[in-house]
């Protein structure tokens, strides 16, 4: 009788085992699937926190603005011939336009100012003050015609995120810094914050490729050629002796175009699609303070109080305006990179 019953009822045991084993299946690709966000997330944090040093390097012996013109065209032909071979047709006529506009205000405004800034300012500094550019887009989102105008919470995070950059740069008896920063490598940063800003904003209504990777080598060959203009007009390739190039600036401009630009887009462009946007934002909290500490350890730049001070002042803004504005933080994650 014991034999007969198992039997009789072995369909529900099938039934039992089956739900047990595909709960366990399931629980399983879930794990892997948040283990693959995480090290994509950690590698956008190491990544893109650690091109700023990587531009130190590269910019001690190659020009500002030449060598982001070489790592963006590289960079660029890669991501478009890759996308092309992939199946994404080519940017359009009017794409190419609106692709040239955002490549010049982001990476000619943005990432050449910034190059051209880390000649005379710590990489750390140079990666807090870049890192309030979601209270620039505020401003300007605020500042475009039919532009969304900031709530009084996001108007009270603005004010304390630019008295934490204040603090940072400020007068030194304010400050209580021992160094003083160069106030035209300041002034290059904040202007980058604004070109970004603008950039960012220009984006969200432009005529783009669908692929998003495909857009973004665009507007790097776009921006590449930006770069190269004012590489010659400015004559820094005039006083340049390439043969005065050091293998640490050929390390560090390598590891901008094949791990900065491709393995950073790449992790990103991923994120995006697997992951809550909310979450891939983070990277703009966390890029800052993996910058200052690289900074710290491989090029000998002080960790004085008051930069952390602002570091904790200027992060907490954005991350107080980013919760406060959730429709943002898309369109901030992206003007980055």
């Amino acid at each position: 009788m014991q034999t007969v019953w198992i039997a009789d009822f072995s369909p529900l045991l099938w039934v039992k085992y089956g739900l047990k084993s595909a709960f366990y299946n399931y629980e399983k690709e879930k794990m892997k699937s948040k283990t693959k966000i995480w090290m994509a997330l950690l590698a956008l944090y190491i990544v893109w926190g650690s091109t700023y040093l990587g531009i130190r390097f590269a910019i001690e012996t190659i020009p500002p603005f030449f060598h982001a013109a070489v790592r963006f065209l590289i960079s660029g032909i890669i991501l478009v011939v890759w996308q092309r071979s992939a199946g994404h047709p080519m940017p359009t006529r009017r794409q190419w336009i609106s692709t040239g506009i955002i490549g010049t205000l982001l990476l000619l405004g943005g990432n050449g100012l910034v190059a051209w800034a880390e000649q005379f300012i710590p990489s750390g500094i140079a990666a807090l003050i870049i890192g309030s550019i979601p209270m620039f887009l505020v401003v300007a989102e605020a500042l475009r015609p039919g532009g969304v105008k900031p709530n009084w919470q996001a108007i009270v995070g603005l004010l304390i995120g630019f008295s934490g950059i204040f603090i940072l740069i400020g007068p030194s008896n304010i400050s209580g810094s021992t160094t003083k920063l160069n106030p035209f490598g300041v002034a290059a940063l904040l202007f980058a914050c604004v070109f970004w800003a603008a950039g960012s904003i220009y984006s969200k209504t432009a005529d783009l490729p669908k692929s998003s990777l495909m857009s973004t080598g665009a507007q790097m060959l776009a921006g590449s050629v930006s770069l190269l203009i004012v590489s010659l007009l400015t004559g820094e390739l005039a006083k340049w002796d390439p043969a005065g190039v050091s293998m640490r600036s050929i390390y560090g401009l390598l590891y901008l175009i094949f791990v900065g630009s491709l393995v950073g887009f790449a992790s990103y462009g991923w994120l995006l699609q697997n992951a809550p946007i909310s979450l891939v934002a983070t990277y703009a909290y966390v890029n800052p303070i993996v910058a200052v500490i690289l900074g710290s350890l491989f090029a000998a730049e002080k960790l004085e109080p008051h930069i952390w001070l602002a570091t904790a002042i200027i992060i907490g803004s954005v991350v107080f305006i980013n919760n406060r504005s959730k429709p943002r933080v898309k369109s901030e994650a992206r003007s980055h990179g």
